[in-house]
């Protein structure tokens, strides 16, 4: 059953389950209606629902799971592969080829295009089933109330949690998982821990209301009388009837996809997009170009087809989509080896090394679901480890003799901090005996135990701990600087008072601790809080944090050294958020600089993104808010990633470029992230983003390279086709040369960062512009090497001794001679680190490129190339003198592009 869903969605009901009645499926509906009326609209009673009706309701509504969106096939993932605009135009160059009867082109282009979509369909299915090996167990059971037949008597069983249905009635206590949507009949002493929904770390308290109001759909973890699926109860026991399983829980509904990065993409592919269209275009108007020519010159002609089709492809990338989706696959597996960091996106790679912002959750990233004592304290603020003593008799035996199944979070954290075990002579939990106990409840917020204590014969000594404001108004005395006692008059419960509220502006969750020893006979066998919570003294307070998470300072450190900022958007309260905030060493601003969900709602979108420029922390965030706040960071240029663990979280992982969440995540969350930190270090994220970062580079390595030898050889090609009376290269020449430089540069996708360019300097991302500007320079001067040589050839044909070779074959020969080596030099000078120290696969491009640019001419296949010519002996000083001056030019043009080469 859905909150809000359409009403025709459901199937039909049998006859016996279509009688009027309100909308049960609309929680403000369901919020107008009392505790009576929803358990007539649904059919039901406090006595549960008998077995046969149960099973109807289980064919109507379904199984209690939520629905699980199918993976992608493969030939889905495949076809999703092909969107990318190279691998489109490729496709479009290879029919024009085969129209034209490129048969070898056309072929070419179609294998790259395959393999390209291949790599990477093939790493998102890697990746995909490596994230579904990360599901955890969840609770499998729950303890409802049935009746075998109609007029029954009810039972108690253990149902398997799929088998619950809308009018069940479920029991709920200490350490169970809420298994539905359920509206509470009855409640005593109930929290729900709940930070998968709401962001809060501490527990929130839940009551029996007969008409609650009516909730707005966002806000129905808030709603007090309710208790959602993917919570857990902390404390205190509560019955309530489901009105909401399967799809239509509120955590289901916040599970569904939705629309990811409307506005304009991530980064990666706002960056390969805009290279690839500025390169697109630029490719159409040179073919168009050398049609145009060719025709004016020398007249219409079907031959000039190939030769434009030729220039295309010289001047397209065409292992673009291979060289990214190799580096991004090697980055995947690299990271998923050597870190335990699943990559379920390829492209999300690049926008991890491309990340300026990380927004993240606080609860369950940076810190976890549990508090840890940060200090215990006398009234006047001093250190007491007295103090911390008697708060661990009050949990310890409060535990015990309230019997309850497990303790208190905050107990938890006392008990660790200073339990019955410790040795500290401050703590008497191993000398005293207990006699009663009260355990704490949301209306007192006060817990008390009673016990003996061997050196006060004949007296209990009641031991009482709580919020402050509701013990301290149970003390008459207080503790002295002296260890002695003196009365609590107006004068100093305003200053103690004062006390607390400096420690709960500053973060920390603080509770009283009081006690008092009286006769034995005062203190009844029926311990109430009336007789035994009166006239105590005050001992002072127990501060507690929240536990950081294991690596969380160190990743963060690690973050702004490589220039992210880090924002906390979290729906804790706005002193705990900042508190976390500075134990973790990140500054959260001055007082008052911590802004709130509400605020934002004030806001339009400039003036927000104009905040969250400055900001560091957000807190009483909803999912709308963190979401808002994270697209405004986008929108302005900056890219943003988001970590998250909780359901609360996914619109903001959505809305991100890169959405990232950690080992401990919920299932919806990990299935909605881009990037899945399997390890439980943090600082993974540091290695992902320089593992990015590295990819990045070997891209625009590979784009550097390409883009300025191919617009050279277009360049010399063109002027070529205007000063010569032939093709100055035949079109089956141009692709097999592409193919050789195209599989040398591959070598890229092997290559590794040395420290500088490894990315510690900032955000490494495409830059259309920057890249225009570093091709044409590099390109001019590859086409003047080409006029150079194409000079040499010109001259050593017009020598007599020249007299007899085939001027064509000659000058297609040398051409394609010079060009691989000149390749070769790209190739070797334009990566970035030192030209002296080249990785293994970059010296064996660099060797293959060169052997073959020498060595095919002469050898049995040049024939069926066309390079029907062998070169004259004199052609090779001439073009090592070009090479020699054409590698100064490229070293000097180098040095003064050095940090763009970094980080272009």
């Amino acid at each position: 059953m859905a909150w809000g869903s359409e009403a025709s969605a459901r199937p039909a009901a049998p006859p016996q389950l279509t009688a009027a009645r309100p909308d049960i499926t609309d929680p403000a509906a369901l919020g107008r209606l009392t505790t009576l009326e929803v358990l007539r609209a649904l059919e039901t009673s406090p006595r549960g629902l008998d077995e046969a009706r149960a099973q109807r309701l289980l064919e109507r509504y379904g199984e209690n799971t939520p629905p699980a969106a199918l993976p992608p096939g493969r030939l889905r993932r495949f076809a999703r592969s092909l969107r990318d605009p190279f691998s489109a135009v490729l496709l479009v160059l290879g029919v024009v080829s085969a129209a034209v009867s490129a048969w070898a082109t056309a072929a070419v282009i179609t294998v790259l295009v395959v393999i390209s979509c291949v790599l990477r369909s093939a790493g998102e299915h890697r990746a995909e089933r490596a994230a579904a090996g990360l599901r955890e167990l969840v609770a499998a059971t729950a303890t409802v109330r049935r009746r075998p037949a109609p007029g029954a008597e009810p039972r108690v069983r253990e149902l398997p949690v799929d088998q619950l249905v809308p009018g069940d009635v479920v029991l709920l206590g200490p350490g169970d998982v809420v298994p539905a949507d359920v509206r509470l009949l009855r409640a005593t002493g109930l929290t729900v821990h709940q930070p998968a929904l709401t962001g809060e770390s501490a527990p929130v308290t839940r009551t029996a209301q007969d008409t609650p109001g009516a909730p707005p759909p966002w806000d129905l973890p808030g709603q007090r009388h309710l208790c959602l699926q993917g919570g857990s109860v902390a404390t205190g026991s509560g019955t309530g009837v489901v009105v909401a399983t399967g799809a239509g829980t509120f955590w289901a509904r916040q599970s569904r996809p939705v629309p990811r990065r409307t506005t304009g993409g991530t980064v990666f592919h706002q960056a390969l997009g805009g290279v690839s269209w500025t390169l697109i275009r630029l490719m159409l108007c040179a073919a168009a170009l050398v049609l145009a020519v060719h025709t004016v010159l020398r007249g219409p002609a079907l031959d000039t087809v190939p030769l434009a089709v030729a220039v295309a492809v010289a001047l397209t990338p065409e292992m673009l989509p291979v060289v990214v989706n190799v580096s991004l696959a090697r980055g995947a597996v690299r990271l998923a080896g050597e870190h335990a960091v699943m990559i379920r996106r390829l492209p999300a790679l690049h926008d991890l090394g491309a990340m300026e912002v990380l927004c993240t959750d606080k609860t369950g990233t940076l810190t976890r679901d549990r508090p840890v004592l940060h200090s215990a304290l006398d009234p006047w603020g001093r250190p007491d480890p007295e103090v911390l003593g008697w708060a661990a008799v009050n949990a310890h035996w409060t535990l015990h003799l309230a019997e309850l199944p497990a303790p208190d979070p905050l107990d938890e954290a006392i008990l660790r901090a200073g339990g019955p075990g410790d040795p500290d002579p401050g703590d008497p939990c191993g000398r005293l005996t207990g006699v009663a106990a009260l355990p704490f409840d949301p209306v007192r917020r006060r817990a008390t135990a009673v016990v003996r204590e061997p050196d006060h014969p004949g007296t209990h000594t009641v031991v009482v701990k709580g919020a402050v404001e509701e013990v301290l108004p149970c003390c008459t005395r207080l503790r002295t600087e002296a260890g002695g006692e003196r009365a609590l008059d107006e004068t100093r419960r305003l200053e103690v008072l004062a006390l607390a509220e400096r420690q709960a502006a500053a973060g920390l969750r603080l509770l009283a601790v009081a006690m008092a020893r009286r006769p034995g006979r005062t203190v009844p066998a029926g311990l109430t809080p009336a007789s035994a919570e009166r006239e105590l003294t005050l001992l002072g307070f127990v501060a507690l944090r929240d536990e950081l998470a294991p690596g969380a300072a160190e990743a963060l450190s690690a973050l702004a050294r490589q220039g992210i900022a880090v924002k906390v958007l979290t729906g804790d309260h706005p002193a705990t958020a900042a508190r976390a905030c500075r134990d973790l060493g990140l500054d959260p601003g001055p007082p008052g600089t911590v802004v709130t969900g509400a605020h934002t709602e004030t806001l339009d979108d400039a003036e927000l993104a104009e905040l969250a420029a400055t900001r560091t922390v957000f807190a009483r965030c909803t999912p709308a808010h963190k979401a808002r706040v994270v697209e405004v960071l986008r929108a302005a240029g900056r890219p943003t990633g988001f970590l998250g663990d909780g359901v609360n979280d996914l619109p903001a992982l959505h809305a991100a470029d890169v959405g990232i969440c950690p080992l401990g995540a919920a299932d919806v969350t990990r299935a909605g992230a881009d990037v899945v930190l399997a390890g439980k270090d943090l600082t993974a994220i540091d290695r992902a983003v320089t593992c990015g970062r590295d990819t990045t580079r070997n891209i625009t390595t590979y784009l550097r390279v390409v883009l300025s030898s191919n617009l050279g050889n277009v360049i010399a090609m063109m002027v070529a086709g205007l000063l010569l009376p032939f093709l100055p290269m035949l079109p089956l020449q141009v692709l097999v040369q592409n193919l050789c430089f195209d599989a040398a540069q591959l070598a890229f996708a092997f290559d590794r960062a040395e420290p500088r360019a490894g990315g510690r300097d900032g955000p490494t991302v495409l830059r259309p512009r920057a890249f225009t500007a570093f091709v044409l320079r590099f390109g001019a001067l590859n086409a003047a090497a080409d006029l150079g040589t194409f000079a040499a050839l010109g001259w050593l044909l017009s020598l007599p001794s020249a007299a007899g070779l085939d001027s064509h074959a000659v000058f297609h020969a040398g051409w394609f001679t010079e060009n691989l080596l000149t390749q070769a030099l790209v190739i070797w000078l334009l990566r970035p680190g030192s030209a002296r120290r080249m990785p293994p696969p970059v010296v064996a491009a660099v060797a293959g490129l060169t052997a073959i640019g020498l060595l095919l001419p002469l050898s049995a296949l040049a024939p069926a190339l066309g390079l029907t010519a062998t070169l004259p002996g004199a052609y090779y000083p001439l073009l090592g003198v070009v090479l020699v001056v054409y590698a100064g030019a490229l070293g000097f043009i180098r040095a003064r592009y050095r940090g763009a080469i970094s980080i272009l």
